[in-house]
């Protein structure tokens, strides 16, 4: 019997990067989702292309060997493809975790110890996203307390961090997708390792293109840190300067000036705390500014900037960084200067978040702004650098 995994999520992401090598690796995929159309279109296209672009051409590859289940209709269905998978990964977005979790509970439920534990990776913009997902999994309304004992015999849960640009598709596309040729997926390896809390025959999937390490904290945090900071900051400096792509915000001198100083204050914080060397995180910090500026990815400020009261969140891009700069008296006047223009980013079309922040603006004391959106407390150094940043904000929209 062949290998076969089941992802969660049928987008750009879950289509163009988890499973593109989830298929490359021999693994046949079962996509799930709840978006009919799309369900349909999967199963009834044979194939899809994956096209990679990069300064030094494009490479496109086919995608076969796949089939998809609507969710919403046939959790029987996809209960046994869980119960019988080698793998389960998933590209749904944090918020939609706790929806999956129940099947995947199910499907884990009904495997047999006698089994290689099933390999769960959540591959999400998101810190310990496998391990929120594993909590939802484990929370007594999804699965029985007496069954928690050896559960650890039929599952093996994996932090990843993802990071691979995919800009807006055209929308006569189909399902192919366009993203860039440049990737890294890292997945921890301890969980796959035979011990106290592991099963005996636990194994790491076969996957090619992961990089298996045993500490990923400092991955997840460069790339948060980095990617996410400078590509929402070209995002927010772009919009409030009427450009329309992030790269063409990155050809304007002074937002590209803006995004290294973000990413050079957040670079400081990198190297000292995770002990990378500086000239690493240099060629990657200037990795990074070349690949948000590739005309071939063209995004919109506005989609790359969506969900604003996300990225301003405690451990997010903007804050979390900032706040430990802070508490180490160091520089975090780029990233304040970043994370103004994400709460100047409101009312933004077709963006929910943007709308909710501009009414917690409106309603709420500057304190009480801090408090909600970035979780900041008032003991900490970078409370009141912040506050003075919303004050400001709030100002301006009432002149």
């Amino acid at each position: 019997m062949g290998k076969k995994a089941v992802h969660f999520g049928s987008g750009n992401i879950g289509r163009g990067f988890v499973a593109c090598f989830l298929h490359e690796s021999g693994y046949e995929v079962v996509f799930a989702d709840v978006v009919d159309k799309l369900v349909d279109s999967l199963n009834s296209t044979p194939s899809y292309n994956v096209i990679e672009r990069g300064v030094e051409g494009t490479v496109t590859k086919k995608i076969t060997n796949y089939r998809a289940i609507n969710s919403k209709y046939n959790e029987a269905e996809l209960v046994d493809e869980i119960a019988t998978a080698d793998v389960v990964t998933c590209s749904v977005g944090p918020n939609i975790l706790k929806f999956i979790a129940p099947v995947i509970a199910k499907g884990v439920d009904k495997r047999s110890n006698d089994q290689k534990p099933l390999a769960v990776i959540a591959c999400e913009n998101m810190i310990g996203a496998t391990d929120a997902l594993a909590a939802h999994i484990k929370d007594p309304k999804n699965t029985s307390e007496h069954r928690l004992e050896d559960h650890h015999e039929r599952a093996a849960f994996a932090n990843s961090a993802i990071d691979r640009i995919v800009p807006a598709q055209d929308p006569n596309s189909g399902l192919d997708v366009t993203l860039e040729k440049f990737y890294e997926w890292v997945v921890e390896e301890t969980p796959f390792r035979p011990g106290k809390n592991t099963a005996s025959n636990v194994e790491r999937p076969s996957i090619d293109g992961i990089k298996w390490v045993d500490n990923l904290l400092p991955f997840i945090e460069r790339k948060l840190f980095t990617v996410n900071t400078s590509h929402a900051t070209a995002a927010y400096f772009g919009y409030n300067r009427q450009k329309q792509t992030v790269d063409d915000a990155m050809r304007d001198k002074d937002i590209r000036s803006q995004v290294a100083a973000a990413i050079g204050e957040t670079s400081k914080l990198i190297v000292r705390k995770h002990g990378i060397p500086p000239e690493e995180q240099d060629a990657y910090k200037r990795k990074i500014m070349d690949r948000i500026s590739n005309p071939h990815l063209a995004d919109a400020v506005e989609r790359v900037g969506r969900a604003p009261l996300r990225k301003l969140g405690r451990k997010e891009r903007f804050i979390g960084p900032a706040a430990e700069l802070a508490e180490l008296d160091l520089d975090t006047s780029a990233l304040l200067a970043a994370i103004e223009m994400a709460f100047r980013f409101q009312n933004v079309d077709a963006d929910e978040e943007s709308r909710e922040l501009a009414k917690i603006m409106a309603e709420n004391s500057a304190e009480d702004v801090v408090c909600k959106v970035t979780g900041l407390q008032k003991s900490e150094k970078l409370y009141s650098k912040v506050l003075e940043v919303v004050q400001k904000v709030q100002a301006d929209s009432q002149d």
